[in-house]
């Protein structure tokens, strides 16, 4: 069974744009994919449908085999446990410190000090952000808090991690970076679908690669293509 799954799916919003049209893939578990194409492709809004944030207005959007049409609102929640998110704006709480961002979900599934220690120290030490453990996100570099960010959404342990964009803001060797820590989670068997619009890591990195362009899907392929017109 797939991990992710979409469909013909269609998210119209209340204006009338139609942010994906027709959309239709799926990801096996332990997959590393590409969602690629221009601003406004549909790239966001597919990871917004992914996490139930949108809802499709047509077709069928499954996770872990599950329909999100059909999910009830207080199973949200327990499906994005499961589902560790990477934002391009890190999303990282000023006034918290490092340790403090990482394990703030940890708390949350109620688990106790010793095993949130643990598990945030390690991610941490694994990411090589460790020393910043007791500084907040504002005394940081970019690269620095995506590395929390990276640590929050992996923290968790998810069977999927989603990343919208998360090298948008950072030069190419952080970029090279970040994406070689994603095929690090992915190589431990984590599924991992990352949207980028930058065609220099997509040639550097020739993994499965869907591309869109206006909602539509352009291409599904193992390694970039530019668009026609793009």
């Amino acid at each position: 069974m797939p991990l992710v799954s979409l469909h013909n799916v269609t998210k119209r919003y209340p204006n009338g744009t139609e942010a994906i049209r027709g959309l239709s893939f799926e990801v096996g578990k332990g997959e590393f994919v590409f969602l690629s194409g221009p601003s406004g492709a549909g790239k966001t809004t597919l990871i917004r449908l992914l996490l139930r944030m949108e809802q499709a207005s047509e077709g069928d959007v499954l996770v872990f085999g599950r329909n999100l049409r059909a999910l009830r609102r207080s199973a949200v929640p327990y499906l994005r446990r499961n589902i560790g998110v990477v934002f391009q704006d890190f999303r990282l709480l000023p006034d918290r410190t490092v340790f403090e961002n990482v394990g703030l979900g940890l708390h949350v599934l109620g688990l106790s000090r010793r095993e949130v220690r643990d598990r945030v120290e390690g991610v941490l030490y694994d990411l090589s952000i460790d020393r910043y453990a007791n500084a907040f996100p504002p005394m940081l570099s970019g690269g620095e808090q995506q590395r929390v960010a990276i640590a929050r959404a992996i923290v968790m342990q998810p069977a999927l991690v989603l990343a919208d964009e998360p090298t948008g803001n950072l030069d190419w060797e952080l970029s090279n970076d970040i994406v070689r820590l994603f095929e690090n989670l992915n190589s431990r068997g984590t599924t991992v679908m990352m949207a980028t619009h930058d065609r220099f890591l997509l040639e550097a990195y020739p993994r499965r690669t869907l591309l869109l362009n206006k909602g539509f899907m352009i291409e599904d392929r193992v390694g970039y293509a530019v668009p026609k017109g793009g």
